[in-house]
């Protein structure tokens, strides 16, 4: 596998010293002639055309609202990052934004086991099943992706990523219930540019990045070639095979033409693939929880039965012992076409796309050196098409307005298969069972999906005033969902006893079902905003998401007889309602801007995903949860006192609970009663934190070293997220505390095309955890995985 990782690395290499060699014959082909453009709505520089830099500090252009507007002056809680702070930060995934954006965050045991939540909501946390989409909804250049994975991709090319808090199902549409990620990148242009950046860092950190763009056909006809892969060792060492695990490796490339046959029609083509294929993903000790299960049938003293010694009690030795390979195959791609017709009244858009992806890992789902589980590997693979018609209104009108149709299909197959080992039986049911009854023990899956959804959609904004303005807005979505589930089991000791026979089914059975849900709604907001004065805008929304029932994709739990629990087939469609109130305002010849917004949102028939607490029970289903609530303040402040300075704080105040969980998976320490369910009414909500802060700034000076001039720079930014809970049941096992990291840079921006910097991650090496899990089979043992160390390097980057 290492091999293919480095020959991918070395293609986008030469292809990026390939864009390298190519570009000056480019650029004499077009000469001065050619003009930036906008890419989006999105100005190249993030500063609004024609406006005055020093009174604009921070302003940005987002299409929050399908349209290229100032982010100050819509009624929407977001966060706008910029390319320039991106590439500053050297944030170059998702997992790495939520540094600068608080109110999102992003746990990841591996790309298929990911979710990314907006205020608390929009997915669960643990083993993934296919059946549940996630609540925060994935754009990128207008393209929903449906997949979660398709998140813990390395951006490439970007100009700008938008976090919109809240429900958002009005123009985004599918699966927005929490809020939406709609990411843009940089568009072909007609003034010929390419750009290059090579990262090198400690533990074999290697980076590197390319793009070229221009035209191909004078003033008719524009190209862009984007490439970037990256190369990481392990940060952990697996004891038990010699080799760092957890690794990171991936390459992506993003080809795509502009095409403006007149000065009114706009088409843009793009083609896309990425893939991953790194040693990952694994996870070490972090400690035992004592449950109410028998001494006999915990950790302490199993581990003793077995001769075994995890390789470090103390997860920040970074010490691992799987005894099963690790990898983490992944890749995906797509094509996409957006074309745009200006018709004078109106601009008519039409976004289509066609995606995929395939995901075939290896995993060692004990993540000790034992033979217990010998493989647990859920292979899958994807397909989507969606298709948008907007109509949008031009420029600024008595009654702006935006209205479409959408559709959108997935298909889904998976392969997942399970096999226990010679470990197995002792350290999932007991020694009241032969130890050789789960040897062999083997479950393989297929499972087929699909999902069908319709939707017309309307928002308008009466400009009532010159500075009252209403917005109304809705959404009616149709969607039709098939599941098609078997599974078989075979191996381990052959036996005729039905009570060993049941023991086995405990572990796994063979199960076979089929399902399906059909359903309508209707989603919708309603926004008043007023101007106060020229700077100073309040507003209060109220909105209401919907989104659709779900399929169980990872089989049923079973009645007490041993039947699959039909019921648990089908979830039930989820309703959310927000309220929202909110001042954007900016003071000092905007240099200062200070958004404000409150908030308070139910959700009721929450799905979640959580873990069954059978015996050696290593799946999830699916679960209504009756009412959720998450209510906060969102504080984001920027400053830019003198040129030379620029300053940002973000805090994110928020309190979440189960209002009512009745029928709840039973935390860790619970496990061992004749009781399967907990009531977790009045619990706090996993995954949320009470209090996330970021802040930073960077200072810099023009300099001159001999020949070279230009400006030098220092750049601080720190992100602190207090206590919360990884697993859906809270457990107290199971507690994140709450950490601190703090990432720092240096550098020189020439005058010239180059820049050199010298960076440092997590600078003071907090050690943190980014998330715990409970040991299938509830022996106690709970594993987690520690955030990176302190790490540093030096990159250089040049644009043309």
């Amino acid at each position: 596998m290492k091999s293919v990782n480095l020959h991918s690395l070395r293609l986008a290499l030469l292809a990026g010293c390939s864009l390298a060699l190519t570009t000056p014959a480019l650029a004499a082909d077009v000469g001065a002639s050619g003009s930036a453009m906008v890419a989006d709505g999105v100005a190249a520089d993030g500063v609004a055309d024609g406006a005055d830099e020093a009174a604009t500090v921070g302003e940005l252009i987002v299409t929050a609202r399908r349209r290229a507007e100032s982010a100050q002056s819509v009624p929407v809680a977001l966060t706008a990052v910029s390319v320039e702070t991106l590439e500053a930060t050297g944030t170059y995934n998702v997992g790495q934004l939520t540094q600068l954006a608080p109110s999102l965050q992003f746990i990841s045991s591996n790309p298929r086991n990911t979710s990314f939540n907006i205020r608390g909501l929009g997915n669960s946390f643990g083993l993934a099943n296919s059946g549940l989409e996630t609540g925060v909804g994935l754009y990128i250049d207008q393209v929903y992706y449906a997949r979660p994975a398709a998140a813990t991709f390395d951006f490439v090319d970007l100009a700008q990523v938008e976090v919109l808090r809240g429900p958002q199902g009005t123009l985004f549409g599918k699966n927005t219930t929490a809020g939406a990620l709609n990411i843009t990148t940089k568009s072909p242009t007609f003034e010929p540019q390419s750009s290059y950046e090579v990262s090198v860092g400690d533990i074999g950190f290697f980076q590197a990045k390319g793009s070229i763009s221009g035209p191909l056909v004078e003033g008719k006809l524009a190209g862009r070639l984007s490439v970037g892969g990256t190369q990481r060792n392990g940060t952990l060492y697996n004891v038990t095979t010699g080799e760092d695990i957890n690794a990171q490796s991936s390459v992506g490339l993003r080809a795509q033409l502009l095409w403006t046959p007149d000065e009114a029609l706009t088409v843009r083509l793009s083609a896309d693939y990425a893939e991953q294929s790194p040693e990952c993903c694994t996870q070490v000790y972090v400690a035992y929880g004592p449950t109410l299960k028998p001494a006999a049938q915990q950790f302490p003293a199993l581990a003793t039965a077995f001769g075994y010694a995890p390789p470090s009690l103390n997860p920040y030795d970074r010490k691992a012992d799987v005894d099963s390979p690790t990898n983490a195959g992944n890749r995906f791609g797509g094509v996409a076409a957006i074309a745009d017709w200006d018709l004078g009244f109106g601009t008519l858009t039409s976004v289509s796309s066609w995606r995929f992806w395939d995901w075939k890992p290896q995993n060692d789902r004990d993540y000790t050196s034992l033979p217990i589980l010998l493989q647990s590997a859920n292979v899958e693979q994807q397909s989507q098409w969606s298709q948008e018609l907007r109509l949008a209104s031009n420029g600024s009108n008595r009654v702006d307005y935006v209205a479409g149709l959408y559709a959108f299909r997935q298909d889904l197959d998976a392969q997942p298969v399970s096999e226990w080992g010679p470990a197995a039986a002792l350290w999932l049911i007991g020694p009241s069972v032969p130890a050789n009854l789960l040897d062999g023990y083997t479950s393989k899956a297929v499972v087929k999906s699909g999902t069908s959804s319709y939707a017309a959609f309307g928002q308008a904004t009466w400009n009532i005033t010159e500075t009252l303005s209403l917005t109304g807005g809705a959404r009616y979505t149709s969607e039709d969902k098939d599941a098609d589930y078997r599974q078989v089991v075979f191996g381990g000791l052959a036996t005729a006893d039905p009570v060993l026979i049941a023991r086995k089914n405990g572990i796994a059975r063979a199960q076979a079902y089929k399902a399906d849900v059909s359903d309508s709604s209707v989603s919708g907001q309603a926004t008043l905003s007023w101007k106060v004065t020229r700077d100073i805008m309040v507003y209060g929304s109220y909105a209401r998401g919907y989104k659709s029932g779900g399929l169980n994709l990872a089989g049923l739990p079973t009645k007490a007889d041993g039947s699959p629990a039909l019921t648990s087939a089908v979830v039930k469609p989820e309703e959310v309602t927000t309220a929202e109130l909110g001042v954007k305002s900016q003071f000092f010849d905007r240099r200062v801007t200070l958004n404000i917004a409150a908030f308070q949102t139910v959700t009721n028939d929450y799905q979640a995903n959580v873990v069954d607490t059978g015996p050696g029970a290593l799946r999830g289903y699916l679960a209504n949860i009756d009412e959720v609530e998450v209510k906060g303040v969102e504080v984001d402040l920027s400053a830019a006192p003198i040129d030379a300075l620029k300053l940002n704080l973000s805090v994110a105040y928020s309190d979440g609970e189960y209002v009512s969980f009745a029928n709840g998976p039973c935390p860790l320490e619970k496990i061992g009663t004749t009781t399967t369910v907990c009531d977790l009414s009045g619990k706090s909500l996993p995954g949320l934190s009470d209090w996330v802060v970021t802040y930073g700034g960077e200072y810099h000076q023009p300099v001159t070293f001999g020949t070279v001039s230009g400006e030098a720079y220092v750049g601080l930014d720190a992100s602190y997220r207090s206590d919360f809970y990884s697993d859906a049941s809270v457990s107290k096992y199971a507690l994140i505390e709450g950490y601190t990291v703090v990432n720092g840079r240096i550098g020189l921006r020439s005058d010239g095309p180059w820049e050199l910097s010298i960076w440092a991650k997590n600078l003071l090496d907090e050690e943190y955890l980014l998330f715990t899990s409970v040991q299938a089979g509830n022996s106690g043992l709970i594993l987690g995985n520690p955030g990176d160390p302190r790490t540093y390097g030096l990159t250089l980057k040049a644009k043309y």
